[in-house]
């Protein structure tokens, strides 16, 4: 647990709650307040070092080896060393040690050559120099030096050393420009502001003067918020006191832009910035896979502990005759027959569980390491997943989850930014019941085609043309854009008519859609310079209006204002928002014309935002300037009393009119969603926007289709009739189509069964979750889930982000008010894998909740990005992540698994058997070489190339037919039924090795020089057969081949060959004993032995291959038609068949998107291969096949 948690806790509960106060002071530049003042209390906080490295010198062998050996598999390879070491085991110690020594040694290298690089990353940053203000003058010093209270200067294109309020700057107006892109991302400029008291403070000796002490919260890693406040004594007067929030805090990482010099103190130093604090890795993410080993980790070693326990009861049944006890060629001495009878049964059950011991594969974890490691490259590679417009391309942030995106059965989806372009047009106005249409423009472009300012309906007449200009002003002033610099230029070179149009900057879309739009419609925004905002009219005179405050946008909200005051001294409250949080806080306007044209955009999947306001005398503004001041001075629940203030002056409105946005939908989405449905996955659209309009995105996307039946469980619904009721009539008319089966069962474009699609909202949803007081509230989830699962698709609007994803520490069920609708599905009885996939900051709660987290790079900056386990440039590149990608990484790393396990009952089987015909004795079948090595060397580079680079089915065929996605689905390869086979498969080939291999010696066998093989000759024929078989099996399972396949599996059966020989051909002098010399050369030159190898390897692979031929042919899955079908094509195909003929021989071939097409050019491009390579790209240039169709696929589109 962590200290510091228990030391706050402490402090918090046994202290008293009302001494507990969650805050720092800080002196600016180590000056102690004025006489009178509260007292100089010094405290302590960290230096500026930053520590990113995990070991030091001195801790990194006992830390990485303390790490290593909580590993289950590590530990118990560790025991069974010192077994060895402690008693008289049959086999060497070196046969344990050896491997174990290997993968701790290469893991421990690999982790600590990457803390030696963030060692060097740590001291370039610690020793960096920087200047800071000491009696009046700028002294240097290095970074790590610095204390908090320090005052800082720093010039443009530096990086701010730690966190720092923001005290002056050299520009006039008190603000700089600053990127954040190496915290969250985001490359554009974010505007922040000095303290208003210390401004003016442009030199050294006018800051070294300053008396102010800051009171601010505790660290915390939230980039985007910060309480505090400053105290700025100036004479003997009661100090200045003013709010700290966000906009004052410069960060640690962040880039200083566009502004001269800086000047700031430090509060956040070194591990205590907020940047350190981000570096908490997050929540470690299992995938189904891992878990399946760990389970089959103990079935084996279940089966081991049985095989000692059989083997030890065995003995000593076989050696209660007395003369088998002690034979004539091994008499006991007297202190062996006065052990304890139970000490020594222990000592043969712990060394019986040694020699069996190999049937737990410790190399298993490292080739899987390995394989993800290397396979998380191709995606990284793929360049069709590159996106130019953007010029970005997948990210991997954790390879740890590859297979699990062939795994996934639910898609959780934000709509804006992720489904639609986050690009927004604006489309149209309504003022008073009076629509406008003006020039189409987007992103400062005017689109083509686009008419002149278009009056719908009939103009306002005279008193109308007030609230008019009174919307317009209020969309110009109603914001928290920025406009792009140029000071050289004054307000009106900025007018249309100059032929020169703003360039506007902000983290909304929606903002610079609605300022653009207006822009055409005769006002346009031109600056915010001093706080005061200048407008351009229509009449191309400037209008200035005093920015007195702001009250910002937030989620739960959804709405912002701006109080501001004209020239003429009237005071204006502008207010625009959702229509949900608008409507209730308007007393006057008209509504009903209003609401209809919001509700009739909204269906078009138009974006939509009401405008009011009200005006204020100036005693109304006083008395608001002093609430929002006194929630502004709070370091305690300040956010809770801003909400409460926000709400007490946003009330009584005039209705303005409304707007209206277009954001267009992604390219390829709708294709991407209907192949992840033909998948067998699930597609809910989690969204904050209006039903209509989130429904009307739903159908362009083919979210909904024209037949799907679509369910409401809305708040209206609700009001109409009971939650019980309506929840029960929806689950009758799902169950009653659907014949009581869910929709797991069916396709989800399957023609023969009802489709339905389900709509939510967050309310309806919040009242599903909330505890009811008889306790009903589980049930009510139970057949909300019920519903879900029938639908083929589900829609949730109006979802707040704390909806889409708990974001609270786990709770009981009986608390799931708090949980997120990723989690209920996530832990509802099925357990399916779930994937998350946003683009906001908004969406990480449920990126992190969701079992793989997908981050789009998108315009809402790029939190998303950095909290997802993966992240890719649009929507569209989901396709192929999931049905190439993931399908391969999952079949890849299955057969991995199975094989491992497989080739590890082969080998251990017969060293079991033995035992049977050499009285229990312990006596090991195998060579030590042989132990060692064979998981080490032997078998190891097969299977992992095999893992990399296998396609059992073409990247073309992936993509094409989704449906084969469901073959692998809910862990299809890694099922009890499918582990068992390859368990006795490996039992029936240790059968075959071990029987074949004695029956062969039951005469006698001799060599043409009369030798009689020994037991050691008998041990290398098993272990041969054994070597050719488990990698002969891989080489049949192997469906594309390269030259690195040839190579390796090929070059691995060499390398045996070649090690036996020179191992059993040389006298080692560092050895003390000779057993294996001559040993393989006197068994390969023995007819016999010839026969016996290939006679035992044919019949061991028999009963695999005909499996699978009657498999295939009787019961084939959709994998299975895939492959045969291909390889039918690829019979009747000639060498050199152009494609247009093939066109020509089947007209159906020429029918885009058909399964003649894909069948046709997918064996047209695996022709060149030696063997089927099944949608591997063909080289024009014959060059010879490479891994990179692994990745890579046609370069024209994406299916």
């Amino acid at each position: 647990m962590d200290c510091s948690l228990v030391r706050t806790l402490v402090r918090r509960y046994c202290a008293g709650e009302e001494n507990w106060v969650d805050s720092r002071t800080i002196y600016v530049g180590h000056r102690e307040p004025p006489p009178g003042a509260d007292a100089y209390i010094p405290q302590r906080y960290p230096d500026n070092r930053i520590v990113s490295s995990k070991y030091t010198f001195w801790n990194f062998i006992p830390k990485n080896l303390f790490e290593q050996f909580r590993r289950i598999a590590n530990f118990y390879f560790l025991i069974i060393f010192l077994v060895q070491l402690i008693i008289d085991t049959p086999t060497s110690p070196v046969t344990s040690g050896l491997p174990l020594f290997f993968v701790i040694t290469v893991t421990a290298i690999k982790q600590g050559y990457e803390d030696w690089l963030r060692h060097k990353a740590d001291n370039a940053m610690n020793q960096c120099s920087v200047h800071f203000i000491q009696h009046g003058k700028l002294v240097r010093k290095q970074s790590r030096k610095l204390r908090v209270g320090d005052i800082v200067m720093v010039k443009e294109d530096e990086t701010f050393p730690c966190d720092l309020v923001f005290l002056s700057s050299s520009r006039g107006d008190g603000t700089c420009h600053v990127t954040t892109a190496s915290l969250d991302g985001e490359s554009s400029h974010k505007t922040h502001y000095a303290v208003q008291d210390t401004k003016g403070f442009h030199t050294e000796e006018d800051i070294d003067g300053l008396h102010a002490t800051i009171e601010c919260e505790q660290p915390q890693p939230d980039l985007y918020k910060f309480v505090g406040r400053i105290n700025v004594y100036n004479d003997l007067n009661d100090p200045v006191v003013r709010p700290l929030g966000s906009e004052n805090l410069l960060l640690r990482g962040a880039t200083l832009k566009n502004t001269e010099k800086i000047f700031g103190v430090a509060i956040y130093t070194g591990m205590e910035t907020k940047m350190a604090l981000n570096y908490q890795s997050k929540s470690q993410k299992r995938s189904a896979v891992e878990k399946s080993m760990n389970v089959f980790l103990i079935v084996y070693l279940c089966i081991l502990i049985s095989k000692a326990l059989i083997n030890t009861v065995l003995k000593y049944v076989w050696q209660s005759e007395p003369f088998r006890d002690e034979p004539w060629y091994n008499q006991k001495t007297e202190s062996e027959r006065q052990r304890n009878l139970f000490l020594r049964a222990f000592t043969d059950f712990l060394a019986f569980m040694v020699l069996f011991n190999y049937i737990i594969p410790v190399s298993m974890y490292v080739t899987v390491e390995m394989q993800k490691f290397f396979g998380s490259y191709f995606i990284t590679w793929d360049e069709e997943m590159f996106d130019e417009d953007t010029g970005e391309g997948p990210v991997v942030n954790t390879s740890d989850l590859n297979e699990e995106l062939g795994q996934v059965e639910y898609v959780f989806t934000d709509k804006t930014g992720t489904l639609t372009e986050n690009n927004m047009e604006f489309k149209e106005c309504c003022i008073e019941g009076h629509v406008y249409v003006p020039h189409a423009v987007c992103n400062g472009q005017v689109l083509p085609d686009a008419s002149g300012i278009d009056m719908i309906d009939s103009s306002p007449g005279v008193s109308g043309r007030e609230r008019e200009e009174l919307f317009f002003r209020a969309i110009c002033l109603c914001h928290t854009i920025q406009v792009k610099d140029d000071d050289e230029v004054d307000g009106p070179r900025k007018s249309p008519d100059s032929g020169k149009s703003c360039v506007y900057i902000s983290s909304s879309p929606d903002e610079v859609a609605l300022v653009e739009g207006v822009q055409r419609l005769g006002f346009t925004f031109l600056r915010l310079k001093n706080n005061y905002m200048e407008i351009l009219n229509r009449d191309n005179a400037i209008e200035r209006f005093e920015l007195l405050e702001i009250l910002s946008f937030d989620s739960v909200r959804r709405r912002m204002s701006v109080i501001v005051k004209s020239a003429t001294g009237e005071i204006y409250l502008f207010c625009k928002g959702a229509d949900s949080s608008i409507f209730p806080q308007v007393i006057e306007g008209r509504v009903d014309q209003i609401r209809a044209r919001v509700e009739h955009s909204a269906v078009e999947g138009l974006r939509t935002l009401c405008v009011a306001y009200k005006r204020l005398i100036q005693e109304e503004y006083e008395g608001v300037r002093k609430l929002l001041q006194a929630a502004k001075m709070a370091l305690q629940d300040r956010e809770k009393k801003l909400a409460e203030a926000y709400e007490q002056i946003e009330k009584d409105l005039i209705l303005l009119g409304a707007t209206a946005v277009e954001d267009r939908l992604q390219e390829k989405a709708a294709d991407t969603i209907e192949a992840l449905q033909k998948a067998g996955i699930k597609v809910w659209v989690l969204t904050g926007d209006k039903m209509e309009t989130a429904a009307a995105t739903c159908y362009a996307c083919k979210l909904f289709r024209r037949n799907t039946q679509l369910l409401e469980l809305t708040t209206k619904k609700i009001e109409e009739q009971s939650l019980h009721d309506v929840l029960f009539e929806l689950s009758k008319t799902v169950l009653r189509c659907s014949g009581g089966l869910t929709r797991d069962n069916f396709s989800g474009l399957s023609a023969d069964v009802h489709d339905y699609g389900l709509i939510i909202d967050g309310a309806a949803l919040s009242l599903i979750m909330k505890p009811q007081e008889d306790g009903s509230s589980s049930n009510y989830r139970e057949v909300f889930l019920e519903i879900c699962r029938n639908c083929s698709a589900v829609l949730c609007c109006r979802m707040a982000p704390l909806q889409k994803a708990q974001v609270h520490a786990p709770c009981p069920l009986s608390l799931a008010s708090d949980w997120g609708i990723v989690k209920l599905i996530k832990l509802s009885k099925e357990h399916p894998i779930t994937l998350a996939i946003g683009d906001g900051a908004n969406d990480v709660s449920m990126i992190l909740e969701a079992h793989v987290g997908v981050g789009v790079v998108g315009k809402e900056g790029r939190q998303a990005a950095r909290n997802s386990d993966y992240a890719i440039p649009k929507f569209k590149h989901l396709k192929k992540m999931l049905l190439v990608h993931g399908h391969l990484y999952y079949v890849r790393i299955s057969e991995l698994v199975q094989y491992f396990f497989y080739k590890n009952v082969c080998f251990i089987f017969p060293q079991f058997l033995y035992q049977f015909f050499c009285g229990f004795s312990q006596q090991t079948l195998y060579d030590t070489a042989y132990l060692t090595l064979y998981n080490i060397s032997f078998t190891s580079l097969p299977i992992l190339l095999y893992s990399l680079v296998e396609q059992h089915v073409g990247i073309d065929t992936l993509r094409r037919d989704p449906s084969l996605y469901r073959d692998v689905t809910k862990n299809a390869l890694l099922r009890w039924r499918v582990f068992i086979y390859w368990t006795f498969l490996g039992v029936f080939d240790a059968l075959v090795f071990f029987f074949g291999a004695y029956f062969m010696f039951e005469n006698t066998t001799v060599t043409s020089n009369g030798q009689i093989f020994g037991n050691w000759t008998f041990g290398t024929l098993v272990f041969t057969v054994m070597v050719f078989t488990v990698t002969l099996k891989l080489a049949l399972d192997t469906h594309y081949w390269t030259w690195m396949n040839h190579f390796v599996l090929w070059g691995s059966l060499l390398f045996y060959v070649a090690f036996s020989l020179l191992w059993g051909g040389v006298v080692w002098p560092f050895l003390s004993y000779q057993r294996m010399y001559y040993v393989f050369i006197q068994m390969l030159s023995s007819g016999p032995a010839w026969l016996a190898i290939v006679l035992l390897i044919t019949v061991s692979l028999l009963p695999d291959v005909l499996k699978k031929v009657l498999c295939q042919q009787l019961w084939p899955s959709a994998t299975e038609r895939a492959q045969n079908t291909c390889v039918r094509w690829q019979d009747h195909l000639p060498e050199l068949t152009p494609l247009a003929s093939l066109q020509s021989l089947h007209p159906s071939a020429a029918w885009p998107g058909s399964h003649s097409e894909q069948v046709t050019s997918l064996c047209w491009e695996s022709k060149e291969h030696e063997a089927p390579a099944h949608g591997a790209r063909l080289s024009l240039s014959r060059r010879h096949p490479s891994w990179k169709p692994c990745f890579g696929g046609p370069p024209s589109g994406d299916g």
